[in-house]
């Protein structure tokens, strides 16, 4: 395989992220109570992991167990093997940081204990508690010929038990996770301390009374992640009610057979194999942990320390931009000239001036937007609505198939649709994840429009956690584009032609190759060449190869990307002249950005697509240029700063390992941080009249 050291397979790649996840919850400079934070999202991360990639893989290997990745050239098997591996070593340190933090939480006065730390009163207090608060809550099981092993819920905990009578045994089982009784009890006491204990931990110790009857051999904790790699196939597609085929299909997924089970005890070998022959998982899949099987429950500990503001990141406030004039219309400030917002920095309230404008202006005929994620309580879907109500032409495109965010997105179609809102679903066997807003206005004869693009989703909740861009403009050109994008999504089908705009499946990845030819030309011819790119993810093979010709060269390639990098820089006279850093931080790193070209030549573009095959060729997304000057030259400077994080960024070697950069003689550079008092330096000065301030966290 040509330039096998080049490359780096997907899942391993993405594992080595979480690891970046996980040194957070480790890293002593950051306040106790986030790195309970990253510890709970490195859980979360790796659940959802086991859920798609895993199920993903296993599938696969099932249709066909000669299949290679095109990466790495491994079978499913060795990427299976490989990742289960790498998994055991991860949750070693995890259950070593959990420890840690625990210890220090100790020193904060929460004690997180068991029934080894526990005094004599607090035991005496704890049985009488469980048989009054919990014993009669319970729906225990022993597993026999009448009561077969029950359907174990996706990440829900149990208690087994291995159970004796009369020589003969039997397995017990024990629901833990009911939403009746809370996860941590709290134990009385006037040390000066909170102690608790978990509940699962309680309903365990306790099994022997629940199981009265019988000898109990052994018991642990276990929790069962299930696969949720479901997709609509043709049949949903060709459904007469989509949306009811869509509700069918996560309905089914809660179904789907487990690919990973956790436990918290060691158990013998032989009632592993049962526990494995009941689910149908093979030993390799079954994992031990010492720390909760849920660290979910931390959330509820953060909020008990939430006074003590020494153990939190400093309170930060999305601000309004100095430009935003609140006596002056949003349509008329972007009309004036491009506007960019900087999330979290900056609030997304311009934007949602801009809609609430938009839905109630005369001029204003028609407002159109492809919906992917949005907030439970959404106040970008009430302004459509709004919209709608005031006679305005509203189209929604509400991409349905979006993982885990389905039965939201179902329950807003049903409201936009009983507002009067015209709904689409998307393509067939292609999601729709661009951010596109169009605003059409009427004056006259006159036809304009304004657009926003975006590099996330229209979600308040997110855009303060998330970094991301939102450009509105009133360029004329961007504005017909995107009208032509609508107007083919309406019809179901693709752009098969841009200017502006790149567009994918069919105007995006063919553009970008055509723009890295340009460099490496020049390049070649002995001119400054470079490309910039910040994205999430890399794993487009095509787009990979044109970036080792460029590396081969001599354009210079500097790349921001958080999580998957199938691409391994600084390889000798391969990869030597691109460079890779992650940023793993206090927010979520989400924009994606494409720089062509150095300095004033530059073309600068900002896009919801990663450089992803799924999202060059199998997804419509959209990419927009930065024309304004003032724009591009704040672009390229974000861009140059994250450059030169060395707090939080970590430098990919030619092993494919990232280690973070040395601070010993520069001074530290905490990217998000300077952005944010950026933010605050430039934001509306206090004394302004701002009616829309944000007022949330």
């Amino acid at each position: 395989m040509k330039n096998p050291k080049c490359y780096e397979n997907r899942e391993l790649s993405w594992l080595k992220f979480n690891q970046r996840v996980l040194e957070e919850a480790e890293d002593e400079a950051n306040p106790l109570c986030e790195r309970l934070s990253f510890l709970s999202i490195f859980q979360s991360n790796l659940d959802e992991f086991f859920m798609v990639r895993c199920g993903s893989i296993y599938d696969q290997m099932c249709e066909d167990e000669n299949f290679r990745e095109n990466k790495t050239n491994m079978t499913c098997r060795e990427q299976l093997t490989a990742i289960y591996s790498t998994v055991r070593g991860m949750l070693r340190e995890k259950d070593e940081t959990y420890e840690q933090l625990r210890a220090e939480l100790s020193l904060q006065g929460v004690d997180i204990v068991d029934f080894h730390t526990i005094t004599t009163e607090e035991a005496a207090w704890l049985e009488a508690y469980f048989k009054a608060e919990l014993e009669p809550l319970l729906s225990p099981q022993i597993i026999s010929k009448k009561q077969p092993f029950p359907f174990l819920q996706n990440k829900s905990i149990y208690a087994v038990v291995v159970l004796e009578k009369k020589g003969a045994q039997k397995l017990g089982i024990v629901p833990c996770s009911s939403g009746v009784f809370p996860k941590l009890v709290l134990l009385p006491g006037k040390t000066g301390k909170r102690r608790f204990i978990l509940a699962e931990e309680l309903i365990l110790h306790f099994a022997p009374q629940v199981f009265s009857r019988h000898t109990i051999k052994s018991k642990s904790l276990i929790r069962i992640i299930r696969n949720a790699d479901i997709e609509p196939n043709e049949r949903t597609e060709e459904e007469c009610d989509y949306r009811e085929a869509m509700e069918r299909l996560v309905r089914d997924r809660r179904k789907l057979c487990p690919i990973k089970m956790e436990f918290s005890r060691l158990m013998d070998t032989a009632v592993i194999r049962k526990l494995c022959s009941y689910l149908q998982l093979s030993e390799e899949q079954v994992f031990y942990s010492e720390a909760p099987l849920n660290l979910s429950v931390l959330s509820a500990v953060r909020d008990m320390l939430r006074h003590q503001k020494s153990l939190f990141f400093p309170r930060r406030v999305p601000q309004i931009p100095a430009w935003r004039n609140p006596e002056k219309s949003m349509l008329a400030q972007v009309e004036e000239c491009d506007r960019l917002l900087t999330f979290p920095y900056e609030s997304i309230h311009p934007f949602l001036n801009l809609l609430n404008e938009a839905a109630r202006s005369p001029q204003v005929v028609s407002i159109k937007m492809t919906l992917y994620r949005v907030a439970t309580n959404s106040k970008i879907v009430e302004a459509l609505i709004d919209a709608a109500e005031h006679g305005k032409d509203v189209v929604v495109l509400v991409e349905l198939r979006a993982r885990f965010d389905e039965e939201n997105n179902i329950e807003w179609s049903r409201r936009l649709e009983d507002a009067g809102c015209r709904i689409i679903y998307g393509l067939d066997n292609m999601k729709v994840h661009s951010k596109l807003c169009l605003i059409t206005k009427k004056t006259g004869t006159e036809i304009s429009y304004i657009t926003q693009v975006g590099t996330g989703n229209y979600n308040e909740k997110t855009s303060a956690i998330y970094t991301d861009y939102s450009l509105m403009t009133a360029s004329h050109d961007i504005g017909l584009e995107a009208s032509r994008i609508f107007h083919a999504l309406c019809l179901g089908q693709i752009v098969e032609h841009t200017e502006h705009l790149l567009v994918a499946p069919k105007c995006l990845q063919n553009k970008l190759a055509f723009m890295i030819d340009e460099q490496i030309a020049l390049a070649e011819a002995g001119e400054p060449a470079y490309i910039g790119v910040k994205i999430n993810s890399l794993t487009d093979k095509f787009l990979i190869r044109k970036l080792i010709a460029a590396s081969k060269a001599g354009v210079k390639i500097d790349m921001i990307i958080r999580g998957i990098s199938c691409l391994i820089a600084g390889v000798p006279e391969k990869t030597e002249n691109i460079t890779i850093r992650s940023i793993v931080g206090r927010f979520l790193e989400h924009t994606r950005i494409y720089i062509f070209g150095t300095e004033s030549k530059a073309k600068v573009y900002i896009a919801s697509a990663d450089w992803m095959t799924r999202n060059t060729r199998r997804r419509v997304e959209v990419a927009a240029p930065i024309y304004d000057e003032s724009l591009k030259e704040r672009v390229l400077h974000m861009f140059d700063v994250m450059l030169h994080d060395n707090v939080k960024a970590r430098v990919q070697q030619p092993d494919g390992s990232f280690i973070k950069t040395k601070t010993d003689e520069t001074e530290p550079l905490n990217a998000q941080e300077y952005f944010y008092a950026q933010a605050y330096d430039n934001a509306v000065p206090l004394e302004m009249p701002v009616a829309e301030a944000v007022s949330e966290d």
